[in-house]
């Protein structure tokens, strides 16, 4: 039994060790739910419900996170003038994001599409990435 408890546990660590905030939320909602499940009925069963009922809410709430961010990005492609930077904190996990959109073109489909450059400190860690955005039939920015 315990030796089932201390792999999930691990498989919990190594997930969390590598993952966006979601699968971290996965990671660590799993390995709660599963000392939780333990902690309640003492058999492996408890502990592995515990373990899946724990993943999905902390994954819910990684997402969440993960969203927000993006809304801010895709509020970024929508409203701001070329060369123009956008910037804000996250006040759940205080990671930074600076986002500059250029110029519309359209692509082979037709479709108005921006790149942006955004710099991101995840985790005191600075990342520079350049995304492309377009419209899509409803008029939405989606990631490409």
């Amino acid at each position: 039994m315990w030796k089932n408890f201390i792999l999930l546990l691990l498989l919990a660590a190594f997930i969390s060790s590598c993952a966006t905030k979601a699968q971290t939320g996965l990671g660590t909602g799993a390995a709660a739910g599963a000392i939780a499940g333990q902690a309640i009925g003492h058999n492996t069963g408890a502990t592995l419900i515990g373990a899946a009922v724990g993943a999905l809410l902390g994954y819910a709430v990684g997402n969440e996170m993960d969203k927000a961010d993006q809304a801010k990005i895709t509020s970024a492609y929508e409203s701001m003038p070329d060369g123009r930077t956008s910037q804000w904190v996250n006040p759940n996990n205080g990671n930074q994001y600076a986002v500059t959109p250029q110029h519309t073109y359209k692509n082979n489909y037709n479709q108005d599409c921006r790149d942006a450059e955004i710099l991101a400190t995840v985790d005191g860690r600075p990342e520079k990435i350049i995304q492309t955005a377009c419209r899509d039939e409803y008029g939405n920015w989606r990631a490409q």
